[in-house]
């Protein structure tokens, strides 16, 4: 079996007050970050506070016939969820996820980072109510107007926690919602001051090309797909270029198109022409892989990234590497950058899952305890995560920002309105690799 991040060597401590500081460090970790309830996100709003539904209420209340016919011909033509504002409050929108049952529903639940976001885990604290002598159920949210997340809908959930390993449930898309991201199956709501997403090419961009091909690692003896992005008037062998490694690179270059990105912010001249390579996991090996295993990071280390300065340019110098991913990829980045900071300077981590550790032990945040426990790496940081993410994301995130920057570390660290996915992480990317390499850093300068 491959090495765990575990068998990074730990950095002993020897005087009482390096102790202490170590202390100190760990105590900042474990500190849980109360969101200003002023500010919210995303928070549960009051029963009939939609006025749509308030007034459809009424109308059944004084045996309006026409009026539940007439609230459907409605809804499917402003389409799901209802998005109303909320009086004396410009920021916020009502957010009312409609579903149409029937006489076999027993429940509806709205799943998929919006439950966990406001409910926590447990599914019953996101259920939709069924509006009396209706086929009507819904749920309203007070949401903040610069959201932007995905969304499924469970009807007859079991009403299991969502992560429980055995949860079982057929939830689907919002079948009035018509927009859908990408072929992931889930619904998605955006409403009006959600940030831009600059993923399409500009016009008078020149347009990089991708090469796709198969890659074997001696380390692990297995093969995985990689993508090489070269740049627009790519100059081959005359000229050594930034390097930016991702993770996960089938979803970097579909979900996040990564290449349009790079092809957008080089012409735009707000970074230099770099390369990428975007690699995937072996075949059903991401979760191992992925979970700081110190083989998988001695091979981005000592194959792909020799095997792009020999046959595509990149640089030598980590302080123009970045290595990249989201999730558990975000994990890997981090995790491969501690254990070979001579080749990685540079990490871009989107919603991290520093949660992680490899015994298992809940609160136990393995990685963030080796960074307090180590001395100071020659590493930079550009670290997000989304305010709707359940609080074993988002706080583990915050947590490992504290103690890098109590660590001295160079960290941008930022938040958006979403949860969990690649429909948030299409639009921050760039943010990502602008605030890394960006022509104004110093490293960009050199």
């Amino acid at each position: 079996m491959a090495a765990s991040c575990s068998t990074i060597r730990a950095v002993t401590v020897t005087t009482a007050a390096r102790l202490t500081t170590l202390a100190m460090l760990v105590l900042a970790a474990l500190t849980t970050h109360a969101q200003t309830k002023a500010n919210d996100p995303f928070r549960a709003a009051e029963p009939f506070a939609s006025p749509r539904i308030a007034a459809l209420r009424l109308a059944v209340a004084q045996k309006q016939t026409a009026a539940l016919e007439q609230f459907w011909a409605g809804v499917r033509v402003s389409g799901t969820p209802l998005v109303e504002p909320v009086p004396r409050e410009a920021r916020y929108s009502f957010v009312t996820f409609v579903y149409q049952g029937s006489e076999r529903t027993r429940n509806v639940v709205v799943v998929d980072g919006v439950a966990v976001a406001v409910g926590g885990v447990d599914p019953r604290n996101s259920e939709m109510t069924r509006l009396a002598g209706t086929d009507v159920w819904y749920r309203t949210y007070k949401v903040r107007n610069d959201a932007r997340f995905i969304y499924k809908v469970s009807e007859n959930d079991p009403l299991t926690s969502f992560i429980d390993p055995s949860r079982m449930s057929d939830s689907k898309l919002d079948p009035l919602n018509p927009r859908v991201f990408s072929n992931t199956g889930q619904s998605y709501v955006e409403l009006p001051d959600a940030p831009s997403q600059d993923v399409t090419l500009h016009p008078g961009a020149g347009r990089g090309s991708v090469e796709k091909t198969t890659f074997h690692s001696r380390t692990l003896g297995n093969d995985r797909d990689v993508w090489i992005y070269t740049p627009h008037d790519f100059r081959g062998g005359a000229e050594t270029y930034p390097l930016v490694v991702v993770l996960d690179g089938g979803a970097y270059t579909t979900l996040v198109p990564v290449p349009t990105i790079l092809d957008n912010l080089i012409a735009q001249r707000r970074i230099p022409p770099v390369v990428a390579v975007l690699v995937n996991t072996a075949a059903g090996q991401r979760d191992k892989e992925e979970s700081c295993m110190t083989s998988f990071g001695d091979l981005l280390a000592n194959e792909i990234v020799p095997s792009m300065r020999e046959r595509y340019g990149a640089t030598t110098n980590p302080q123009l590497t970045v290595i990249g991913g989201s999730s558990r990829g975000a994990l890997a980045s981090s995790c491969a950058a501690f254990q070979h900071p001579e080749v990685f300077g540079k990490v871009l981590s989107q919603s991290g899952s520093y949660w992680w550790n490899p015994d298992a032990n809940p609160g136990t945040e393995f990685l963030t305890g080796q960074f307090a426990r180590s001395p100071k790496l020659p590493l930079q940081f550009y670290i997000e995560a989304g305010e709707m993410e359940i609080d074993m994301q988002l706080a583990t995130n915050r947590r490992l920002r504290d103690v890098l920057k109590a660590k001295g570390y160079a960290v941008d660290y930022r938040e958006f309105n979403g949860n969990h996915t690649y429909l948030a992480w299409r639009g921050t990317f760039a943010d990502g690799v602008i605030s890394l390499l960006g022509r104004g850093t110093p490293a960009a300068q050199r």
